[in-house]
């Protein structure tokens, strides 16, 4: 089972009507599942996925 790494959760809001009638509405976090080269799995959000292979380049 792969390990939950971020801390973000949902938006919350409503979503508006053409007569301003609103309903209840989330907006999810984009996550995925990151596997590591050992192995080792976890769950992020794509834009911190982004930012991981950014900085792993950087260090190469």
């Amino acid at each position: 089972m792969a390990t939950k790494l971020t801390s973000k959760k949902p938006l919350a809001g409503n979503r508006r009507s053409h007569s301003c009638r609103a309903t209840k509405h989330q907006q999810k976090v984009n996550m995925v599942t990151v596997t590591l080269a050992d192995g080792t799995k976890f769950r992020t959000s794509a834009r911190e996925k982004r930012t991981l292979s950014k900085l792993d380049r950087k260090a190469a």
